[in-house]
C-alpha cells in the first residue's frame, strides 16, 4: 500500500463507512411496477430504481438507460413491467462497506449509485457517487 493511500485510510474520510453518507430514503418498486411511474420517479433525480420483493429483498434494478432501450424497441412504458427491464442480483454493499471500497465498487463496475443492504439482503438504503464527495467535503471542512 502506498503512503498515499494509507493516509487517505487514516483520514477521517477514510474511516467513513455507507452507513455515515447513505441515502435511507429510497424509492424502490416491484416486479409488477410499470415502467412508466419508474420513469417518473427518475425525473425526481433518481437515475436507477430498486426492484424489491414482498419481503423488501432486493431483487433488481432498473436505470434510465434500461427504460430508453425500452422506448427503442418500440415498446409502450405503460406496459412494460420492472420485471421484464430490470437487471436481477445488482451489484450493492452493506452500511458498513468503507468508502475507499464503495469507490473501487462504483468505478470497477461504472455505476453512479449503488442499492444499500442489510445482512438479509433487505434494501434499506442507497448512496451514489455525490454522496461521497459530500463525505469527503464534510470531513475536510
Amino acid at each position: 500500500m502506498s503512503n498515499d493511500v494509507a493516509a487517505l485510510r487514516a483520514s477521517k474520510f477514510g474511516q467513513l463507512t455507507v452507513r455515515n453518507i447513505m441515502e435511507k430514503a429510497v424509492q424502490s418498486g416491484t416486479t409488477d411496477s410499470d415502467a412508466k411511474m419508474l420513469a417518473s420517479y427518475m425525473m425526481d433525480g433518481f437515475g436507477s430504481v430498486p426492484i424489491i420483493d414482498g419481503t423488501s429483498k432486493l431483487v433488481g434494478i432498473v436505470s434510465e438507460f434500461d427504460l430508453l432501450k425500452a422506448l427503442r424497441k418500440g415498446k409502450n412504458l405503460d406496459e412494460v413491467m420492472a420485471g421484464e427491464i430490470m437487471t436481477p442480483n445488482p451489484v450493492s454493499v452493506t452500511q458498513d462497506t468503507n468508502v475507499l471500497t464503495l469507490i473501487d465498487v462504483l468505478q470497477n463496475n461504472h455505476l453512479i449509485r449503488v442499492p444499500v443492504v442489510d445482512s438479509t439482503g433487505k434494501l434499506i438504503g442507497i448512496v451514489a457517487r455525490r454522496d461521497l464527495l459530500r463525505g469527503y467535503l464534510q470531513t475536510t471542512g
